[in-house]
């Protein structure tokens, strides 16, 4: 995932809100919402129920209720909340191809592949993978957090001999692949030689510095996209496509033992073979396909799931290449396919037909390819991002597979993406090159369009007849205009509310009523989302911390200072000189600058209890854990100068003044 990040903004959810007095409730589906809807029940092969017969084959049992709760009794993840999707018959406020895919996600427990390979399904947003060596267990992703993985693992010793957990593989660095690894060993079974962990490429700097730069933001737009603050319903959250939702907790990380390096390498792990298939730069920067001759197995973690996935992700993280994700898909299949009896992946259920097994990598592959190729045909054209994605179409003869729909990513945004990918946010038009801030833009459209009332009064009409597109857009002009303006937020909300019921994506479906939501109640009180825990920050790296300091940065108010610091990390016999100039804080790791206005010396572990606010500054200064030369009231002064970020900032109206 992202959390797919991503990714770590893919982690804890908190309990959904409820609608206060005097605000305006969820509405029904418009006649326009149930007319768009209905058309797809007969253009779509709804009578095809064999992903159902798949995602349920192999069933052994699951957890009650298909629920996990933490040590003190909060629940971290359930499925009852979700029964509501038992009727097979779409309501009108859900796409019927997403509620289809939601109720495909509902299936949970653990299941048999084949002999001496099983899966976790639904405990959590992604799957548990568990491999059967000669002693102990292989186990192939996580889940986000430690309760569920460990949940996981008790529910297979409940149907399965209880072996240790000899291997932990992460098929890449989203979090809802690694955080769970705790309750699945521990640092001593690594120390010990008792456990190994392998992980591709590049593991460690994207499971954690993709997080922090730009992390506060990520985390505050995850909530869009994942829409942990909707209530589960027919009229709030049903899925994200990937799977239900995000358990909520703190994710671990235990770092690799073992990283793949070559683009294709072998390793034998407790009497098992496994072939690895390096896929940099597809759903994740560094990600990896596992095959199991012994077993017939193809695994492609997240690169060819039951869904098009995101090629841009709503959280936001960097556009990921459609063209090289298209080619290790085919390379897979040039690879493994005629060696591949069953098919898994890290998300949703097996295939176990070799050749749909085989169809499904194909259909992917192209899937990829196409949108990257007609996205830049279109550009080479002329058009701009929106034209391209309002021109593009499914690939021809793919719409009837399931799982080339954008359940999670869409055809629309990530047509987006690659424009982005190649180049950039400027369309050409000098008219956008510099235009007014959002706020100054709105005034003066509404202005222009004869004021506000006759803009309201339009828009109203355009709402009527279904232009819920076009009404959400002009309401946004009308609210960050003038953000106390009721009427408009409502009716804004409304067209909002019928597109996320029309959304055949899970995610856009989130965007849309967690919009909508806000729109009414105003931006959440308290951050639903967060992207550090104290396993991930161990795992940022020094530049990253120092460039974060240098982010966080005011540079109005740093503006005229300038301050030369040394920081010196004794347990590593490392300093790095921080030069504030010009309000731009860099950095180099070097020799202590014997000029430099304050030196800590400090260690690591000192530094992330400060970071995690387990320690304050003054309590490190005062039992010496951190040590002062030179004046302090410059080390005060620095600190004065950094801003500390809401996780909360407003999106849908003008957040305040930096």
């Amino acid at each position: 995932m992202h959390l797919k990040s991503a990714a770590l903004a893919l982690l804890a959810a908190v309990a959904a809100t409820t609608v206060q007095a005097g605000e305006t409730a969820p509405a029904d589906a418009s006649a326009a919402t149930r007319a768009a809807n209905a058309v797809l029940l007969d253009r779509l092969p709804f009578a095809d129920k064999r992903d159902f017969e798949d995602a349920a084959r192999g069933f052994l049992g699951s957890v009650p209720g298909g629920e996990i709760r933490a040590a003190d009794g909060r629940v971290l993840w359930s499925q009852q909340q979700f029964d509501f999707l038992k009727d097979e018959t779409a309501p009108a406020t859900v796409n019927p191809s997403l509620w289809r895919q939601a109720r495909l996600n509902t299936i949970h427990g653990l299941f048999k592949v084949t002999d001496r390979v099983y899966q976790v399904r639904g405990l959590d947003v992604a799957n548990m993978t568990i491999v059967e060596g000669d002693t102990g267990l292989i186990v192939i992703d996580a889940l986000t957090i430690p309760e569920a993985a460990k949940a996981g693992l008790e529910l297979y010793y409940a149907h399965r001999p209880r072996k240790p957990v000899v291997a932990v593989i992460y098929t890449h660095a989203h979090a809802d692949h690694f955080g769970g690894v705790r309750g699945l060993i521990s640092d001593a079974d690594v120390a010990a030689g008792r456990a190994v962990v392998i992980a591709p490429d590049g593991f460690m700097a994207h499971a954690t510095a993709e997080n922090v730069l730009a992390g506060n933001a990520m985390s505050r737009r995850a909530q869009y996209q994942f829409g942990p603050l909707l209530p589960p319903g027919e009229r709030g959250l049903v899925d994200t496509g990937l799977g239900k939702t995000v358990s909520r907790g703190a994710p671990g990380l235990i770092a690799p033992t073992d990283v793949i390096t070559r683009p294709i390498d072998t390793r034998r792990v407790d009497g098992v073979d496994i072939e690895f298939q390096l896929a940099p730069g597809s759903e994740s920067p560094a990600e990896m396909h596992l095959y199991f001759p012994q077993f017939r197995v193809l695994d492609m973690a997240e690169n060819a799931t039951r869904t098009m996935h995101n090629l841009y992700t709503l959280r936001g993280a960097e556009v990921r290449d459609g063209s090289a994700w298209s080619r290790y898909l085919g390379e897979a299949l040039q690879r493994y396919g005629d060696r591949t009896d069953v098919l898994i992946a890290q998300h949703h259920w097996p295939t176990f037909d070799p050749a749909l097994a085989r169809e499904l990598l194909a259909n992917q592959r192209d899937l990829y390819k196409y949108t990257n190729d007609q996205a830049l045909r279109l550009a080479n054209q002329g058009l701009k991002p929106a034209d391209i994605s309002a021109a593009l179409k499914p690939p021809p003869g793919l719409e009837q597979d399931w799982a080339t729909h954008g359940y999670y990513g869409t055809l629309s945004h990530n047509a987006k993406a690659v424009y982005q990918k190649y180049l950039g946010w400027y369309d050409a038009n000098p008219a956008n090159l510099d235009p007014l801030p959002t706020v100054e833009q709105a005034k003066k459209t509404i202005a222009y369009m004869g004021g506000a009332k006759a803009v309201l009064k339009r828009a109203r009409e355009d709402y009527a007849r279904g232009e819920y597109r076009w009404v959400a857009q002009v309401t946004s002009q009308l609210v960050f205009a003038d953000p106390t303006d009721r009427a408009a937020r409502e009716l804004g909300a409304a067209a909002l509310e019928q597109l996320g019921y029309q959304s055949e994506s899970a995610i856009w479906r989130n965007a849309y009523l967690t919009g909508a939501q806000e729109l009414r109640q105003g931006a959440p009180k308290a951050a639903g989302i967060t992207t550090l825990s104290a396993d991930v920050l161990k795992g940022v790296d020094l530049p990253t911390f120092f460039d974060f300091l240098g982010v966080r940065l005011n540079g109005e108010r740093a503006a005229g200072k300038r301050l030369v610091m040394n920081w010196t990390f004794a347990d590593r016999n490392e300093t790095y000189v921080l030069n504030l100039e010009h309000a731009a804080l860099t950095w180099l790791k070097t020799a202590p600058d014997p000029r430099a206005d304050v030196t800590l010396t400090l260690d690591r572990p000192t530094l992330d209890a400060v970071t995690l606010k387990q320690l304050t500054l003054p309590q490190a200064l005062a039992s010496g854990r951190v040590k002062v030369q030179g004046d302090p009231r410059r080390l005060t002064e620095f600190l004065g100068l950094l801003d500390d970020f809401s996780p909360t900032f407003p999106i849908i109206e003008p957040p305040a003044a930096p």
